[in-house]
């Protein structure tokens, strides 16, 4: 641009040899939309600044939680970008579609927003039946933040339902919440594993796949849990 004096790297320079995730396309600007269909199909880029053009060669991974198909009526989507980026597709059943996932995930996120000098590794049974509980519009973004918030805003190293979001204190939910049980993290894994085993019939491979492992971690769980010989 107009008195630019050197060239700035751009992020898909900056992925050369790799891949570039873009998280929410769907909300990328038309104009902005039309720069990275230009980038993607001429296979180079021209950094602010710069005078040259420089080859590229990423791969793209792209994500949305906007229906694509209607954006693209709208006009706030280019269909050809939309059949530029969808070579493979996968859909992601919403949160409310696949619960099993809730403790594996909260269990993650405790790990990533514990403070080191005193993490939190244990979780009330009464706080994960509000989670499990509730529909989960945001998705897996809405867990993580009402997680982070759980560990900024508690006084020990126990979540308790009282350290969730108030959206989460009264969900609705079958049947009203017991006494407040404290639940390792590692029992809440057990169960995971085991109740997706039961949603797969025993299917080791199938159930791997739902809890997003391999099948050689889920075995090694397995035998750490006690649960079953470990023999792939």
């Amino acid at each position: 641009f107009t008195g630019a004096m050197q060239s700035k790297q751009g992020l898909l320079e900056a992925a050369q040899g790799g891949t570039l995730f873009l998280d929410e396309i769907g909300d990328m600007p038309v104009d902005l939309q039309a720069k990275l269909l230009r980038a993607l199909q001429e296979r180079e880029v021209k950094p602010v600044g710069s005078t040259e053009r420089r080859r590229i060669n990423v791969r793209i991974i792209a994500a949305t939680n906007r229906d694509l198909d209607s954006a693209i009526r709208a006009g706030t989507f280019r269909q050809d970008l939309y059949f530029r980026l969808n070579v493979v597709q996968m859909k992601l059943p919403p949160l409310r579609d696949r619960k099993s996932d809730i403790p594996l995930l909260v269990t993650a996120f405790l790990e990533k927003f514990s403070d080191p000098q005193g993490p939190v590794r244990t979780i009330s049974e009464d706080a994960m039946r509000r989670l499990i509980a509730y529909d989960w519009p945001g998705n897996v973004r809405e867990l993580e933040n009402a997680i982070e918030r759980a560990v900024a805003l508690g006084s020990g190293p126990i979540v308790s339902g009282g350290d969730l979001p108030s959206n989460l204190q009264y969900p609705t939910s079958d049947r009203a919440p017991e006494k407040d049980e404290i639940l390792p993290l590692e029992e809440l894994e057990r169960r995971a594993i085991l109740r997706t085993l039961r949603e797969t019939g025993g299917d080791k491979l199938s159930a791997a796949r739902m809890l997003g492992i391999g099948k050689t971690t889920l075995y090694r769980k397995l035998k750490q849990y006690n649960m079953e010989p470990a023999e792939p």
